[in-house]
Order: C-alpha cells, then structure tokens, then sequence
C-alpha cells in the first residue's frame, strides 16, 4: 500500500468499479477483471490479495439479492454441481505444483471461447433433461478442477447455465452461491498459504467499496435487460474472458 501513487490507487478503484459492473451485469469475470487490471500495474500477489475479501462479499450479495428462501431453493436444485465443484477445488488445489499454469489457461479458454462464439452465431448448445446429471457432474468436475490451480471456475459454470437456459434471475443467483462456496474455499487456502494476512486483509478491504458501487450500476443494468439479451451478454463476456484465458496461456 506505501508504494501506491494517488493514480495507481485512482487506476485501481476504477478497475474494481468496472470488475463489480461486471460481475452485476452477467454474474461472473470479476476476479478476471481485477486481475487483468490490477496486474498491469502491481505484482500478481497484491492484485490477488485485493481482490479476496470484495470477491467474497459481492458473491453473497449476489446469492441473496432475491432473499435467503430464494438462494436456499437454487441451491437445492444445483446441489450436485456446489458439491462436485467444491471437493474438486480442494483435490487439485494439492497439485498446483504438478500443472503448468499457462496450459491450464488454454484448457480452460479455447474450448469456453469457441463454444460462445458459436452460440453467438447462431448454434445453440443444450442439455437435455436426461442428459443433465451427466453434465452437471462433467462441467462442475472441469470447473471445480481448473479452479483449484488457476482460481478461475467462472466461464464453465456460466456456460453450463447458459445451455440449461437457465432463467436470467435464478442464474445470477446459482452462480453467485457456486461461486461463494469457491471463493470461501479459495479465502481458506489462501490465509493458509500466507497470501492472506492481516496486512494484505486490511488492504483487501479497501476494495469493498467499489466493487460495491460496481455491482449495483451492474445489477441496474441486468434488471433492464430481457433473456435474450442477458443470454447474448453472458455470451460475450465468455467470448472476451475466453480469448484473456488464451492470451494468458500463449504470453504468460
């Protein structure tokens, strides 16, 4: 915190702000934002460190924006994908050591991207109801599996719901219970592996306040949006957090 000038500190409310209105308007991509951003201008750690306590809280924001009853029922009917995606983060969080990170950003943004081109163009991928308990278990397994060494479960679990054509509310709200799970579990590991400690919580906090202005301008936004267009609005950022997951993979 000593070593940021008034722009960086101007530079990095701003990119929170933009990572909330994200994250309000489709329900995920704001660690990816915050990274993006933040990494331009600090080292990995403290971007990384900025964005754990405003991740947390703005999934709980999101979870309960329709009241606790709501939030409880979503996560009844996605019970399987919460539990798989969860246990799965804890097993391959053991071996961040093993896998090359750059190759997991390929995995991850290749296959996200063209799947969101293409139901931009015109394809629609679907999940059958028989066929669903199937993939509910693949996409969580893949989600909860990349997320444990890269942190980022957030593209798969939004195009699982985007082919189930899940309501846009009932989506915002499942992702944002899948992703608190995920974001607690990642708070965890984090105060264990030292990321997280008093002084980098002190100035985590500093965050809340514009990923919170963020996420209410996003919400406003969503509100006013019908299916389709949340739907070709999910789709889009996919397409955009995709090809980040791509260039992070080729560049470094």
């Amino acid at each position: 915190m000593h070593d940021f000038t008034p722009f960086i500190w101007a530079v990095a409310f701003a990119v929170t702000i933009l990572a909330g209105f994200v994250k309000g308007t489709v329900g995920f991509a704001m660690p990816m934002v915050m990274i993006s951003g933040l990494g331009s201008l600090v080292a990995p750690e403290v971007a990384l460190s900025a964005l754990i306590i405003p991740t947390v809280l703005t999934n709980a924001v999101q979870a309960l924006r329709n009241g606790s009853r709501a939030a409880i029922e979503s996560a009844r009917h996605h019970w399987r994908y919460i539990l798989v995606i969860v246990v799965m983060i804890g097993f391959s969080a053991q071996l961040v050591t093993v896998l090359p990170t750059r190759a997991l950003y390929l995995i991850i943004g290749t296959p996200v991207t063209l799947f969101a081109i293409a139901q931009l163009a015109g394809l629609r991928l679907s999940i059958p109801p028989r066929r669903r308990i199937p993939a509910e278990v693949g996409f969580a397994g893949f989600a909860g599996f990349v997320g444990g060494l890269s942190g980022v479960w957030g593209p798969p679990t939004a195009l699982y719901l985007t082919a189930l054509e899940t309501p846009k509310m009932e989506q915002m709200r499942t992702q944002g219970i899948v992703y608190g799970f995920a974001s607690i579990a990642l708070l965890l590991a984090h105060i264990q592996s030292g990321v997280l400690s008093r002084e980098s919580a002190a100035f985590s906090t500093l965050f809340i306040i514009p990923s919170m202005i963020g996420i209410a301008i996003g919400f406003y936004v969503t509100d006013r949006l019908d299916q389709d267009k949340f739907r070709r609005a999910t789709l889009a950022v996919l397409v955009i957090a995709g090809l980040n997951l791509v260039r992070r993979g080729v560049m470094g």
